[in-house]
This record gives structure tokens, sequence and C-alpha cells, in this order.
């Protein structure tokens, strides 16, 4: 049985690290159909490396790859994450009123181009069940109050628990608390109707149109606990000028929208984003 699998590596740069990861492989009789490299900076940096493979031998996978690795490990001080892409991951995705970035999700893991299974549908609103119920999909309205917000996130805490890879915020109009950030660190995409980090928070579009800008975007990044701060994985923009209204630019907006994060969310399925600091290293 042909088996197929991924490696995410971080480690301080010097030379011989591509070597011996290709060495590794080999002798795991595994054939590469992808690699990609980046250092930031050759001499003294941090060298980032994806490999996609074929085991092309039966064996315990996953443990044998960890096995061949960790003297490499060890040598070369890596951080290192080993993926089976056979093994699909399970997304949980939040909305709340507006629904283009949850369809365009819908569609985009039903025609296969978003490798993962959508476990279930959360939000706050009504509004979207009968949409993805006939879609096969599991919905769970937990309405949020500020006077019942920490048991509506305890709520979609146990509903996650064990059910859930990450978390996609398709324009989940509430701001999370610690409590689903730390149960899912570095697993939580946003998407952010402007492009950051112009215009931070609450009604972008509004402020946007106020200062007068020329271009308006829309930007995909993980979730921390700064509001709108987490690492960017994607952006895309759209020019525009004084003749543009509101309703205008937010109609344009939502295409940029579901654009951007449904890439970021495949970057993500597929393995190929390292985070570095408050950044992303993505092999797209």
């Amino acid at each position: 049985m042909i088996t197929r699998g991924r490696i995410l590596i971080s480690c301080p740069d010097q030379p011989g690290i591509v070597a011996r990861v290709s060495q590794a492989l080999y002798e795991l009789s595994a054939n590469i159909t992808e690699s990609a490299q980046y250092t930031t900076n050759p001499s003294g940096g941090t060298f980032f490396m994806r490999v996609a493979f074929y085991l092309m031998e039966e064996s315990d996978t996953l443990e044998a790859l960890h096995r061949a690795f960790k003297p490499i490990t060890e040598e070369f001080q890596m951080q290192i994450q080993i993926a089976m892409p056979d093994i699909r991951k399970k997304m949980a995705i939040f909305v709340s009123k507006e629904e283009h970035c949850l369809l365009e999700l819908l569609w985009q893991q039903k025609m296969g181009t978003i490798a993962a299974d959508i476990a279930m549908v959360i939000s706050n609103h009504k509004d979207h069940e009968d949409t993805v119920k006939a879609m096969g999909v599991p919905y769970h309205y937990i309405p949020v109050t500020p006077e019942t917000k920490y048991e509506a996130e305890q709520m979609q805490a146990n509903l996650l628990q064990g059910n859930a890879d990450f978390i996609v915020l398709a324009r989940y109009m509430q701001i999370l608390s610690p409590l689903l950030i730390e149960q899912f660190p570095n697993r939580i995409i946003n998407i952010h109707h402007s492009f950051l980090p112009a215009f931070v928070g609450a009604r972008p579009y509004e402020r946007a149109y106020e200062r007068g800008v020329k271009i308006i975007g829309a930007t995909a990044h993980y979730i921390t606990e700064e509001l709108d701060a987490g690492p960017i994985i994607e952006q895309d923009v759209a020019r525009i000028h004084h003749g543009y209204s509101v309703s205008d630019m937010k109609s344009i907006g939502r295409q940029i929208e579901r654009t951007v994060l449904a890439r970021a969310v495949r970057w993500h399925c597929d393995d190929r984003i390292l985070l570095h600091e408050n950044k992303t290293i993505v092999f797209n």
C-alpha cells in the first residue's frame, strides 16, 4: 500500500539539512514529490522546509518516520511536524449572519479543493441551518449575549472536544475568549474584512470609506489573543475610487474575503504553512 506523507521543518540554518532529510526518506523507500525551502539568512538564520512524499513500502508509517528523524532533529535542533494526508483534518466552521464565506467553504470542500472534512458548523444565528443541514453537515445554534458568552463558549468547547482539528471563523462576528484560543493554538483561522494592519476591529468598510482609501482588501490570519494581530496567512486587494459607496465596497469585499479565506484554509489543510515569530512561511 502506498502512503502519502508530508514533513514541515524549521531549524537554525546550516549546511547539510536537505541532504540529511532526503537521505532519511530514501532509507524509508520514500519517493519525494515536492520539496521547498526558505531561509531568513544563510548565515545564522532560520531554515524552513516542506517535503511531500510517498512511502513505497508498507511500514508502521508515522512511527517509522518519527524514529528515522529523531537523530536528525537532535543534530540540527529541528522543530518537525509530520502529517499523513490520507488522515483528513476535521474542520469546524463558525459563522454569524453573513453567508458568503461559509458557502465558499462548503462548495470548495464538496468539490474536493479543500482536503478536509467539515465536522460541524456553529453559529450564533439560525439563518444558515437549512443550507448546512442540506449538505449533510451538523449545525449547532448557540446564541451569544454579553451575559451568556462564557456559557456559550463552554458549550462550543464541549462540542469541539475530540471532534475538530481546527476552526475557521467565516465572518463569525464575536471576539473569542482565551478558552477556545488555548484549546486550538495556531489552529483558528479568521477572515478580517480589511487589508491588515489597516482598520483593525469593527466596521472596517465604513472606516475605509471615511478615510477615502483607494484600495480595499481582506486578510486571513491565525487568531491570537490580540485582536486581528495574529500571523497573516493570505491577503488580497481591489482598487476602488471616490465614487464607491460603502455598499459598493462591501459587495466587492465579499468576493475578496471568500477567496482569501478559502486559500488560507486550503493551505492549512495541505500543510503548507510554517510559523515564524508572528509571521507565516507559506509554501504555495
